[in-house]
């Protein structure tokens, strides 16, 4: 037969999987015991039933698993299964008319309206024996046996056999693989650890935590923060670069071009005569001191993530060792960091496309693997997208081949496309637009594309209010309101987050001039001083609110992330839930951190698990006041100067037979 289709007898047409990202070219993400939700559409000519199944298996299993998929409606089917390794995972549907459920399925019609079935019994009884013939030796066996069954004059028999659900599902197990259709790719998962999903990082300076003043801390000193930092409640500490800082071209405060004897430099400017990525600043200490650090906050139940910035000082040993690693201006010197009109002298960047290249890569992949041998697996990667998409694609998936459980923070404020770039190709989580979404639609809608359209599948935000290098123009004017409206935002709009302290804390809001972000005697050019006794410091506060996202599940997930109408555009409300509505977070903020604002709720009650008519509490976990409310029309006041955020837990009434009421 002329032009004859190859796999005439495949007749299943499946289309539109989900989650699939760009066509499957990249995988989508999971923490470990999580689920994999897949839905396909699956359809054929005609009337027959079809079968469909999902397979799954940690990669490097020879053996796929397998499950049946559900019909939804409209030829739609849905399955899932769940991660139990870290690592990657490989999932893919495949699909087929099926005789014998086809066969089944009309059986149990003809045999509800009565018909003679001696032949459709027969019929079946061949399909069982075709299917043997296909079937490991127990099955094929099973299989003849309920063919035989079929065979026997026993009618109330063969109507038991025919029908059994059990049979249906060992003729399943194979297919003529001639109808067989596969999805023509095979679909990844990542799968990181829980802290991937979930955490609250704390940024501070070591060199900034001696208790004498003038003297540069050490990371002796950096530890005896730790159980200050346990007690606010964060799980992941974030160290700066620990690096010896060159002294060529040196910046001095404020981000002098001059340096003066005394003055410390930038942590960014890595490399100096004591070495470069995998050395530690000697007035900071040692790599052993660095491995008693990490072991002491693992003790607090604190994962340690330290700065990765892939540049150089003029001082690092390896400018003099590979020169052919960076880029020669014409007058045969090295090409300094710039974005016009910026010079940034004191900074070399690789070249990455130098004809030494994978000696380059390899070299800043074994930096990763150093620090991990020393004890961490969290790091902050600074700028990625200042360097190529090729080497993402190929360090991080080294690393995590060795290391499944590390974790990559992508530190890039770019445009979106190149950010949502960056996580496909691995970043576990990702810096992102937070800092400047201060108006209730900009944060409405930001976040619904963050958690309820497909970036969700790859795109893990950790939200920070401030950094070293942020320090927005709401919080400069906003005062201390400010920092507790944004603090109230980031740790219940993400389920990880992040503060640069004690900056955050003590509301640091002085920038070095007006009209940019940076601080006035930025920490990132000298050595402060901190405060943290002072009686006005937000620790307590945000040791509460780290409280209440450990004890509230529904807050460590942005899943079910859903925005709720309120009659005020300076009040944004919002919820959380967990998937069986045991635990059900309700939040209001006002955005405005100079002025009361008030407004009237219309809450979408079915998200929240609510009856129109049912009573039910709002408990604020912060303030520990209660209300009593009924419907989705409520009434809220939020004055800044108090406290400019609700965070109810919502608690259902429940009446019982000799009205008793309490609230669960």
């Amino acid at each position: 037969m002329r032009n004859q289709p190859a796999g005439g007898r495949q007749r299943v047409i499946l289309e539109d999987l989900q989650p699939e990202i760009d066509g499957g070219k990249f995988p989508i993400k999971r923490v470990l015991g999580e689920s994999v939700t897949v839905e396909v559409d699956a359809f054929t000519d005609g009337h027959e039933a079809l079968t469909c199944i999902l397979l799954f298996r940690l990669e490097g299993e020879e053996e796929w698993r397998s499950l049946a998929l559900l019909p939804l409606a409209n030829d739609r089917w849905q399955g899932g299964f769940e991660v139990a390794s870290l690592g990657r995972w490989r999932y893919t549907v495949r699909g087929w008319v099926d005789p014998f459920r086809t066969w089944q399925r009309d059986l149990a019609k003809r045999l509800a309206a009565g018909q003679d079935l001696a032949v459709d019994y027969l019929i079946g009884a061949e399909l069982l024996e075709e299917t043997a013939r296909r079937a490991d030796p127990d099955a094929a066996r099973k299989l003849r046996e309920s063919a035989e069954a079929l065979r026997s004059p026993l009618t109330e028999e063969k109507s038991r056999v025919a029908l059994d659900p059990a049979l249906l599902d060992l003729a399943a197990r194979f297919p003529d693989p001639e109808t067989v259709v596969s999805w023509p790719r095979e679909l990844g998962v990542v799968v990181d650890p829980e802290r991937a999903r979930f955490s609250a990082w704390y940024e501070f300076f070591p060199r900034s935590a001696a208790e004498e003043p003038g003297r540069h801390g050490t990371l002796a000193d950096a530890e005896r923060w730790l159980p200050d930092i346990h007690t606010m409640g964060f799980d992941v500490v974030y160290l700066p670069p620990i690096h010896p800082i060159g002294s060529t071209k040196r910046k001095g405060p404020n981000n002098a071009l001059t340096a003066g004897p005394e003055d410390p430099g930038s942590p960014w400017a890595i490399g100096a005569a004591e070495g470069g990525h995998t050395a530690v600043h000697p007035e900071l200490g040692t790599v052993e001191d660095l491995r008693t650090f990490v072991a002491a906050a693992r003790e607090l139940g604190i994962d340690t993530a330290l700065d990765i910035a892939f540049q150089c000082s003029p001082d690092h040993p390896w400018v003099r060792d590979h020169p052919q690693w960076f880029r020669k201006r014409p007058d045969n010197t090295i090409q300094y960091a710039e974005n016009p009109p910026k010079k940034y002298e004191d900074i070399y960047p690789f070249d990455f496309e130098s004809e030494d290249w994978p000696a380059l890569w390899e070299a800043l992949r074994d930096v990763f693997l150093f620090w991990i041998e020393q004890g961490v697996r969290v790091f902050r990667v600074d700028n990625p997208h200042t360097k190529p998409f090729p080497f993402w694609a190929w360090l991080i998936p080294e690393v995590k081949a060795r290391h499944p459980e590390t974790i990559f923070l992508s530190e890039a404020f770019t445009r979106p496309k190149p950010m949502y770039y960056l996580a496909k190709l691995g970043f576990t989580q990702s810096y992102n637009y937070f800092p400047w979404r201060n108006v209730k639609w900009e944060i409405e809608q930001y976040f619904t594309e963050l958690t309820q359209t497909p970036v969700r599948e790859f795109f893990r935000p950790n939200l920070w209010p401030n950094t070293p290098d942020i320090l927005t123009e709401y919080l400069q004017h906003g005062g201390r309101p400010a920092f507790v409206i944004r603090l109230a935002l980031a740790a219940t709009l993400g389920a990880s987050y992040g503060l640069y302290g004690p900056a955050f804390e003590l509301y640091e809001h002085a920038a070095r001039k007006a009209g940019t972000e940076e601080y006035l005697d930025s920490e990132k050019y000298e050595i402060r001083r901190w405060d943290r006794d002072r009686p006005d410091s937000l620790a307590p506060l945000i040791a509460r609110i780290n409280r209440i996202r450990r004890e509230n599940p529904a807050l460590q997930t942005n899943a079910t992330l859903r925005f709720h109408g309120i009659d005020n555009g300076e009040l944004v409300c919002y919820s959380k839930t967990t998937p069986a509505l045991d635990n059900v977070m309700l939040m209001i903020v006002n955005l405005n951190p100079h002025h009361r604002h008030a407004g009237w709720t219309s809450l979408d009650l079915d998200a929240l698990g609510l009856a129109a008519d049912q009573a039910y509490e709002v408990h604020d976990l912060v303030s520990d006041a209660r209300y009593l409310w009924q419907g989705g029309r409520n009434f809220v006041e939020l004055n800044p100067h108090v406290l400019p955020a609700h965070i109810f837990r919502v608690r259902r009434r429940i009446r019982h037979e000799q009205d008793f009421e309490y609230y669960t």
